[in-house]
């Protein structure tokens, strides 16, 4: 791997393009500039040992309109943390808000009085106060940071982090880019919650209509008046949806046009992160295949694909080697369709590709209902109906119940089962070192995702974290299965802070390792792991849902006796 020296003349020219260099976005970092020769040292690339983010509100501009956001030294997306793995950095945090903040470092296994999760293992970091993270830096990879206070993260509080190997890196590439994904709203997101506690289908303009219905556009009507019998909308694939979003790489719209530059024939390396609030992704590059390195900071056997999903909290390392001396779209649809973040590769500044159109709108099935099984009576089955649900305790106010909920790992995601083409599936994925800890389980914990739709609450076990007085409880180096079951009719991005996790995909001691995954509607996913002592948040990465209380906290407590 080398760094690509930066070619100046590019850069006078793409700032040109854009009104010349003291036009480019005062509240961008360089990292994320108009255009990209690739990541370099810059101001706003923050090496350590000793860092200085300051948190403030702070205005800026997305495609032409000004927005207030929430910002780390005066930018959104926030400063590049360029770290190398073996080192330990110190972190000051200067709060310049009003109210409490706080940083969470996503991914990084870190103590867990340095995890920032307020009211779980970290006090708050007050108003017109400062506050010192020590963290050791023990693992290489692609990351992010943000905010665990408020609403803040919905408001630009997140920045990338970018770690690198103390050795050699099994990836070769000539030169990479961060791509950030994110969505931002005009609207604050205080006012969206209310409009969804008021209806939670306050932003789905996709709803299937009468004449739709009638002209056989959508559903069959048997299969639609099944629906009506559970009260439930198939079209309801997101809560929060372009109605209401913008979709941003790298904090620019899609009219803003962010280009990475590349040399025809370079292995150029993408780092994705998923930093929205509210959304999932899926990614491609009409035009080049992409081949998956890294998951989650954690590297994996290569596997092409022409696209993949990504939930909030993931992240995804491909490659890809353009050789054409053309623009190629970088696009990230949203998942029900209702927009897109797009950017640019290409080879020289103010180039660019036309994206795709978007794509007709998915429609949820019974099977992610956790209904579709040989011989059951669909039509006949209420959703509402306990005698449907599996044996959990759930609370009064919990009315989405999967019966029959199934292993979907094997899947690409929602909408993308006819892509017609190759897309990522969690099975797909397989470490490329043996697992640190390959023991059994001696133990089985079961989580169940639940909501109520029409109240907007959301909980696990049927329970919010208010109602959940007890964290469920794990003893320090025990080697437990998660099995989590998704009893609603959304995906929802599972997130553990401080641990890795393996997903039982039938890779034994290569399976995959990870710090959040998606639970598709309807469906079950597998990991084990192994307890490292602390108290962790576990939770949706829908940060609204986990507002409104899919989170718990887990408990991980050392034997008695072994003198931790």
């Amino acid at each position: 791997m080398h760094f690509l020296d930066l070619d100046r003349r590019s850069l006078l020219r793409g700032g040109a393009l854009f009104g010349g260099s003291a036009a480019l976005a005062a509240w961008l970092p360089a990292w994320a500039q108009p255009v990209s020769a690739g990541l370099i040292a810059s101001p706003q690339t923050l090496s350590g040992p000793e860092i200085e983010l300051k948190v403030a509100t702070d205005t800026i501009r997305i495609e032409g309109r000004t927005a207030r956001a929430v910002t780390m030294n005066g930018t959104v997306p926030a400063p590049l943390l360029r770290l190398r793995e073996g080192q330990t950095v110190r972190i000051r945090v200067v709060n310049d808000l009003d109210e409490e903040t706080s940083l969470h470092w996503h991914g990084l296994l870190v103590p867990f009085q340095m995890d920032g999760v307020p009211g779980v293992s970290f006090p708050e970091i007050k108003p017109r106060s400062t506050f010192t993270y020590e963290l050791p830096v023990n693992q290489a990879g692609t990351y992010w940071y943000h905010s665990h206070s408020g609403l803040q993260e919905l408001m630009g509080h997140y920045g990338p982090i970018v770690v690198d190997p103390a050795g050699p890196d099994p990836v070769q590439y000539d030169r990479e880019h961060v791509v950030v994904l994110s969505d931002h709203s005009f609207v604050h997101p205080a006012r969206i919650l209310r409009n969804l506690k008021l209806d939670p289908g306050y932003y789905n303009r996709q709803r299937q209509t009468l004449e739709s219905l009638l002209a056989g556009k959508d559903q069959p009507l048997s299969e639609r008046v099944a629906w009506g019998r559970m009260r439930m909308d198939p079209s309801d694939i997101s809560d929060v949806t372009g109605e209401v979003l913008t979709y941003l790489v790298n904090g620019h719209g899609p009219g803003d046009n962010w280009t990475g530059l590349f040399r025809p024939g370079e292995r150029v390396r993408l780092r994705y992160i998923n930093a929205a609030a509210m959304t999932l992704f899926n990614v491609r590059i009409p035009g080049l295949q992409l081949s998956v390195v890294q998951a989650d900071g954690q590297n994996v056997r290569p596997v092409t694909v022409e696209e993949f999903q990504i939930s909030p909290g993931e992240t995804y390392d491909v490659v890809v080697t353009p050789t054409e001396e053309r623009a190629y779209a970088i696009v990230g649809e949203s998942v029900d369709r209702s927009g897109m973040a797009v950017a640019t590769l290409a080879p020289r500044p103010g180039m660019r590709a036309e994206p795709p159109a978007l794509r007709e709108r998915p429609l949820l099935t019974m099977k992610d209902m956790g209904m579709e099984m040989e011989g059951m009576d669909m039509k006949s089955m209420s959703m509402r109906d306990r005698k449907n649900a599996p044996q959990v305790k759930l609370g009064p106010g919990v009315e989405m119940i999967s019966p029959m909920p199934m292993d979907r790992t094997g899947e690409p995601g929602i909408g993308l089962d006819k892509a017609g083409h190759r897309v990522l599936t969690y099975r797909d994925l397989v470490a490329i070192e043996r697992n640190p800890d390959v023991r059994a389980p001696t133990r089985e914990i079961e989580v169940h995702l639940t909501g109520n739709m029409e109240r907007y609450m959301w909980s696990m076990d049927g329970k919010t974290l208010s109602e959940a007085h007890e964290p469920l409880p794990i003893r320090a180096g025990e080697r437990v299965r998660i099995t989590l079951v998704n009893d609603t009719m959304m995906a929802h991005p599972i997130h553990l802070h401080g641990h890795y996790f393996e997903l039982v995909t039938g890779h034994g001691e290569f399976s995959p390792r990870k710090h959040t995954v998606s639970v598709l509607p309807g469906g079950k996913v597998s990991w084990d792991v192994t307890g490292i002592p602390g108290d962790w948040a576990f939770h949706c990465h829908l940060f609204l849902h986990m507002a409104m209380g899919m989170m718990r906290i887990v408990q991980v407590r050392p034997v008695e006796g072994d003198g931790q």
